[in-house]
């Protein structure tokens, strides 16, 4: 065989030198040696494996000619007795692309979140900095919020992480001050400008959360705080004891999300999307039933699990484990409802039902996490839910907003107990959604502001425009605004727009503006008017 070979490879070599005029007679010489010296060299049975081929001493156009005349047995055969032709090994992999220390900090972040950045650009991307800049700042303006704000306060984080408030304080320690010991401790304190709050200077905050009677503050470094009233566990710290200054919730760490219900609840989640909540679980509630009479019936409070025997409340963070596989990228509370979606889109609710905030149609309580299957049929990748005290709202990638729950501020005008979306915001891609309350609102992609909701007439001008408005309506005090962060509440709306600038309207008492406080129709802001000397940390595209 090996004979025959060589043979072969002589009668290409031969019929190449007579063929070919692009080979001057040196290399037709060259390669006749070159093949008389192959024919030796086959001879030898161990010779071919211990030496490469005399072939590969040839010009790459002369090898290249010789072996395009041998047939497929033939270069078989040649392939069997010389090895160094056949080349069969895995081509080594280019060296790896080099990382800057920017990009290789931003790969870092990802990976710590278990979020995987693929292994080539998205299409229309040159760069991968800039790609994961662009994620990186998306996520986090999806997660972070630098206003808080609800009927009697408002709380936020400047651009120096600095947290801030103002607003009333009254019975309930909402401003995170600490109180003379000497003075009276049902006096009314009540906080004009935004001021920052002394205890926490040495943080670096990036989001707040608040309800009428506690708050929760997230730092740069993933730790949260807690102020307010202290019933039913709902700071964190294991004892139902009010504290009047923030103070860290020692058992979570690196935590991405917070949030603050209505009715003594809370939740958080860290950077691997583990959701965990704590505060009233389990109540009994009295309502009047369609003839008017009051009925009482058990209420579940949205925790996400059982309760210990005996217990109504969870006195520190506990991971809810029904969603233990999935990956949770944001949470909302409402009035004794918790929605959550995860990574890949799916949303999730529990609690009461008694409105339909939960989505699944009949009026029964979930005490587990249950998807909404209304939402899953769309077919859309749902990324943020917002929650107000009996509606609820899921905003899809592409900017579409499904409303559900109690008819004044679904965005429909009428009860929905089951998603749907909403109509007045087709043709809008929206980008942020809010509400607290009886009050929504959302913003889009350019920036404008759409407000809807606040069937309460008792506190006009917290919409931006007047009386109550079933369905979305733009603000137009803000034309030529682009808007940011958003914060919106039964009384009073705080919108920061693209340069931090916070445009306040409503009740005055907690709106961070001068003038009388006091609630009558002489301290109500109708306008959108900027707070003076504030701005807030607000995250763009870059």
């Amino acid at each position: 065989m090996a004979g025959a070979a060589a043979l072969a490879c002589l009668r290409a070599a031969r019929e190449c030198q007579l063929a070919a005029t692009s080979f001057s007679d040196d290399q037709a010489a060259q390669g006749l040696a070159i093949t008389a010296e192959l024919r030796a060299h086959f001879l030898p049975p161990t010779a071919s494996t211990q030496a490469a081929s005399p072939l590969l001493q040839l010009p790459a156009e002369l090898l290249t000619a010789i072996l395009s005349r041998l047939d497929t047995r033939e270069l078989a055969r040649l392939a069997a007795t010389c090895r160094s032709l056949c080349r069969d090994a895995p081509t080594p992999p280019p060296p790896p692309r080099q990382i800057g220390p920017v990009e290789a900090e931003l790969r870092r972040r990802f990976e710590t979140r278990d979020l995987d950045v693929g292994s080539s650009l998205p299409e229309g991307t040159t760069s991968w900095v800039a790609c994961l800049l662009k994620r990186d700042r998306r996520d986090a303006q999806m997660r972070q919020a630098p206003l808080a704000v609800e009927d009697e306060h408002s709380i936020f984080v400047d651009k120096g992480g600095r947290l801030l408030t103002c607003g009333c304080d009254y019975l309930v320690p909402r401003l995170g001050y600490a109180k003379d010991p000497d003075a009276d401790p049902y006096a009314l304190r009540t906080i004009i400008p935004p001021t920052p709050v002394p205890s926490m200077q040495d943080r670096r905050i990036v989001s707040v959360a608040t309800s009428q009677n506690h708050s929760l503050a997230l730092s740069a470094d993933g730790e949260v705080y807690s102020w307010g009233l202290g019933d039913v566990g709902v700071l964190g710290h294991g004892d139902s004891d009010n504290r009047a200054v923030p103070s860290r919730i020692e058992s979570l760490s690196r935590i991405e999300r917070i949030a603050a219900g209505p009715k003594l609840t809370s939740a958080a989640v860290d950077e691997k999307g583990r959701l965990f909540t704590w505060g009233w679980g389990f109540t009994e509630e009295e309502d009047e039933d369609e003839e008017g009479v009051k009925v009482e019936f058990e209420g579940f409070r949205g925790l996400g699990y059982e309760l210990d025997a005996g217990s109504e409340y969870q006195a520190t963070p506990k991971q809810v484990d029904a969603l233990s596989q999935e990956r949770v990228v944001s949470v909302a509370l409402g009035d004794g409802f918790t929605l959550a979606v995860t990574d890949a889109g799916a949303v999730f609710s529990c609690g009461s039902n008694w409105d339909g905030m939960l989505g699944h149609g009949p009026f029964e309580g979930e005490v587990l996490p249950r998807r909404i299957e209304a939402l899953a049929v769309t077919g859309r990748r749902f990324v943020a839910v917002v929650a107000g005290n009996r509606h609820a709202f899921a905003l899809t990638k592409e900017g579409e907003v499904y409303g559900w729950g109690g008819h004044h501020a679904n965005g429909h005008g009428r009860e929905e107990r089951t998603p749907q979306r909403v109509a007045a915001l087709i043709g809008q891609r929206v980008k942020l959604v809010n509400a607290r309350g009886s009050a929504s609102c959302a913003v889009t992609e350019t920036g404008e502001l759409f407000t809807w909701g606040g069937f309460d007439s008792s506190f006009p001008g917290n919409l931006g425009h007047e009386g109550p408005q079933g369905t979305p309506m733009r603000v137009a005090g803000l034309n030529g605004v682009e808007i940011a962060a958003v914060a919106i509440c039964r009384t009073h709306t705080l919108a920061a727009d693209a340069d931090g600038v916070v445009w306040a309207f409503g009740q005055r008492v907690a709106l961070g503006l001068s003038g009388r406080p006091e609630f009558d129709d002489d301290a109500v802001i109708r306008m959108p008017t900027p707070i003076p000397t504030l701005r807030v940390r607000v995250l763009n595209s870059p």
